[in-house]
Order: C-alpha cells, then structure tokens, then sequence
C-alpha cells in the first residue's frame, strides 16, 4: 500500500473538469489496487489572479513543494488576454516551473491505431508513430534576460535574450540518452546550428554526452527540417531532445500525428534529490484551457488521464497502475469512444465512464 499526498493545479477553463475527472479516475485506482490518495486544490493562472492577484500564490507552490505529486489542469482564456497586462497566467506556469525547478518537459506522442483517420496526415505515415519529445523547460527565450521594450527615437524597440550554460544543456541531454535507452536507442537532438550560437553550443554538448553512451546513436536536426521531417516521416523518430522555445513549437505540431491535442500527456521533471531518492515534477496535458468549449462538458479528458497515468509512473513508482489507466484508455477508444475534437459526441463524462469501465 503507498499513501501519496496529491495536489491539483486545476487552474482555468476546461482545466476544472478534465481534472475533477482525473481525481475520480485516481480514487478508482487507489481502491482497486490498495492504496490511499490524499487530494487538494489549489489555485494557478488566472482564477489565482482573480482571487490573490497573483498567478502563482505563495501558498501554492509551497504544496506543490511538499506534494508527493502534483496534477496541473490549463491556465490562461480570453479574460486576462490583454497581452499590455503586467500580471497574466501564463506567469504562474512558468514561475512554478522554476520555482520546483523543473528542467525536462517530457511529451510522448503515440498514434492510437483507432484514430488514425482523425489526423490530417496520411495513415500511411502513421502506422507505429512513438515519439517522446523532451523539451528544456527553465532556460532559453522564455527566461533568458534582459527582456525589455523601450522607445528609440521615433521606434519601439523589444528585446528577448536566448541564452543557455552548458550544463543546462547537458543535464537535459543526459536524460534523453537515460530514456532512450529503454526505447529503441536513438536520439535526435535538434538545433539551429547553422545561425545561432546558443545551438553551435547546444550541439557541443550533445555530441560530448553521445560519446559517452555509444549504445544509443545520436544524430543531428535543424529546427525547421525536424518540422518538415514530422509529417513527411514521423516513425522515423524515438527520442527528439530540444530547447524551450523549439520544442513548444514542434510538440504542438506533433499532436496532429495523434488527431488531437486531447490525447497528449506531458511531464514536467526536476533533478533527483539525492536525500529523499525523489524528484519535483509536475503533470498536465498538452492542450490548453479551451475556453470556447469550458463548462459545456465537451472536454476530452483522455489526455489528463494519461498524464495521471505518467504521474503514477514517474513520480509514485507504481508501473502497473500506470499501465492499467493506459489500457483503459487504449480499450476505450477500440471499443469506439470519440470525443467532440477526435469527431464523436462523446462527452465528458462518457469517457470517464468508458475509462473506469476498463480499470
């Protein structure tokens, strides 16, 4: 039996419903396999400026800080879109990213042979898709300094500052070799060498951490390329290593291998504390807060359920519980459950109910 302190991050949107069904698919678990899982919400983004006037409140990164896991819903919608406001919940993603120190996003974007015919791209190219993108998190464009905006002259001049050590690099790198390992042994690490010089260095330090594990092969890929090859040859990729503001970039393109966003699972991982053998991390899914279809339960929550099943994994250590919220997925969608973004008229309880079926 684990006993597992367990915060939501429910946050905006359809955030609030597709993890209100998370925590029902969870409590399903923990009785089936015997466990005990505490639950509490707290709040992130938007609903936190609103009520604190801050999107990440002191409070809740201290229990994030203290969970033993944490489950993120989506943050942000059209209410604090004033793209002029100083205080916006894009803030509080990533301030408790750097705030638990979360390094790696990990997103594996897996083409459910059901729902080949729901993706645009050919169902040819899709057969045995199986990527897992992992992604720098704290470093790059979206934190890198100065970032300023300032009027020169007659003209209105912005900076944003792409910087990155070597050892942020390295650590990042050193992970997707560890992953590749029990995958099928090849990393592509992906790069703008070719123009920029936080790349020429980002590639460094890939071929250094590649020499030093000569069973998994790495090869090289500039950016736009790599986003050329992800349609035109998807199942060519195991492991894809990249920078923040890159890897934003191709993931987003990379759910519509899968047919939708509502499929993709992601993890946000932090260094291991070598007192307590455990690391931070955070889980959510990849799509956003969907506001034009929130409180309508439409939301497909299949994606928050495997995240869920990714936290079970990677942050409790329970493999079979993981699994089994996996096959109740895969069982679920075989047996025909489409949601609204993958074609059906499936709602959102339909597929929690179509879920704990299979569990």
């Amino acid at each position: 039996m684990k006993t597992a302190n367990i915060v939501l991050l429910p946050g905006d949107g359809i955030g609030p419903e597709v993890v209100g069904e998370a925590r029902t698919v969870l409590e399903h678990v923990a009785k089936r396999f015997g466990h005990s899982f505490h639950f509490t919400s707290h709040p992130i983004g938007g609903i936190a400026i609103d009520t604190t006037g801050n999107p990440l409140p002191p409070e809740t990164l201290a229990a994030c800080e203290k969970a033993d896991a944490v489950l993120l819903g989506a943050v942000g919608g059209p209410k604090w879109d004033d793209p002029k406001a100083k205080v916006r919940p894009e803030q509080g993603l990533l301030a408790i990213r750097r705030g638990l120190g979360l390094f790696a996003n990990l997103r594996p974007v897996r083409v459910h042979p059901m729902l080949v015919a729901s993706s645009p791209v050919k169902a040819d190219r899709l057969e045995g898709v199986d990527i897992l993108f992992i992604r720098e998190l704290t470093g790059g464009l979206y934190f890198g300094k100065p970032r300023l905006r300032e009027k020169v002259g007659e003209r209105t001049r912005a900076v944003d500052t792409l910087e990155y050590t070597d050892e942020e690099v390295r650590r990042v790198v050193k992970l997707a070799f560890r992953l590749a390992l029990g995958r099928r042994k090849l990393v592509t690490s992906v790069d703008k060498a070719n123009v920029l010089e936080s790349s020429r260095l980002w590639r460094e330090i890939a071929n250094e951490v590649g020499a030093s594990e000569p069973s998994v092969k790495l090869e090289h890929q500039l950016v736009d390329s790599c986003a050329m090859r992800l349609i035109t040859a998807p199942r060519s990729f195991d492991v894809i290593v990249t920078e923040n503001m890159f890897g934003d970039i191709l993931t987003d393109e990379a759910s519509v291998l899968a047919g939708s966003m509502g499929m993709l699972p992601s993890a946000s991982l932090g260094d291991l504390d070598p007192r307590t053998g455990k690391r931070k991390a955070l889980y959510e899914p990849v799509h956003g807060s969907a506001p034009d279809i929130a409180g309508k339960g439409l939301a497909n929550p299949l994606a928050m359920f495997l995240s869920a099943a990714l936290m079970l994994r990677h942050g409790l250590a329970l493999e079979s519980e993981a699994a089994a919220i996996e096959s109740a997925v895969d069982r679920a969608l075989a047996e025909g459950l489409r949601t609204s973004d993958l074609g059906g008229t499936a709602t959102t309880r339909d597929a929690t109910d179509a879920v704990l079926q299979h569990l």
